[in-house]
């Protein structure tokens, strides 16, 4: 119990600190790429804590699978409300792109600053461990530097899995993304949790380039090309895929509609052509 107070309190930490730059920031609109900085920041380090949880709180702090699930829920939920427009999330920031939403600098930007936000997560979930509040983070401090890789198959399995869940995410998502965020926060919570939960001994199901980065990437067992080919390049196509066959064609690449017909807006009365005979 006494390590899940601390967690608890961690989590707290993180959210306060991220909810003052939130407001702090929101008032200088062309500060925005920080916004996503602190997002992904929130996301990566409270992720980082419950892996923490999973991998050794489940024997050494009697912690259950049901608790780590029940957390990671409340991550996600908390993260969607702190955070707002903010996703953290170098896949859907990219599919703004592709939706023509957002311009080429922006972006880059802000995928950047995504990346640069799981290291400052990096850093202070290490920081955090290094304090040893209680045996669960004195375990986990001990194995910081050969942590355990989130993938459990093979590259092909691996790539495989994170493109289905990444295909069920995005087709999800934009259907959402217009719809209030009492009900787009919760059901994407709830998705995002099912489907780490669900794969959980195969990828985890991050869906996001900059999570996986920070969980997985410096993890040994595999090699830098294979994780950004399961973590990157797999959600990316997953996205495109969604993207086609949500709005059958890809905007940003070309504008013809290849999977579904579009019906002409005006039609001819069906009386026109006999009304002409007649004249």
């Amino acid at each position: 119990m006494a390590g899940l107070n601390a967690s608890l309190g961690y989590f707290l930490a993180i959210v306060v600190s991220v909810a003052s730059v939130q407001m702090l920031l929101r008032k200088h609109p062309r500060l925005s790429s920080l916004l996503e900085l602190a997002s992904s920041f929130m996301l990566v380090a409270c992720r980082l804590e419950v892996q923490t949880i999973v991998e050794v709180g489940e024997w050494a702090g009697g912690l259950g699978p049901d608790v780590t699930v029940t957390m990671l829920f409340v991550v996600l939920l908390t993260h969607g409300v702190i955070c707002g427009g903010a996703s953290g999330n170098p896949s859907l920031v990219l599919q703004q792109f592709l939706q023509l939403e957002t311009p080429t600098l922006p972006t880059l930007l802000a995928v950047a600053a995504q990346f640069v936000g799981a290291d400052l997560a990096l850093l202070a979930a290490g920081y955090y461990w290094s304090l040893e509040l209680t045996d669960m983070h004195l375990i986990k401090n001990l194995m910081s530097a050969s942590c355990s890789t989130s993938l459990l198959v093979p590259v092909v399995q691996g790539f495989m899995t994170e493109c289905a869940c990444a295909l069920v995410f995005h087709l999800v998502q934009l259907n959402l993304r217009h719809r209030s965020a009492l009900i787009r926060v919760p059901l994407t919570a709830v998705l995002l949790t099912f489907l780490s939960h669900t794969a959980r001994g195969f990828t985890s199901a991050f869906i996001n380039p900059a999570v996986a980065y920070g969980l997985t990437f410096h993890c040994p067992g595999f090699t830098l090309t294979e994780y950004t080919l399961v973590y990157w390049l797999s959600p990316l196509t997953g996205m495109i895929l969604a993207l086609l066959l949500y709005m059958g064609h890809i905007p940003r690449l070309f504008a013809k509609n290849i999977l579904y017909f579009q019906k002409t807006r005006f039609r001819v009365p069906k009386g026109g052509k006999a009304e002409k005979k007649k004249m």
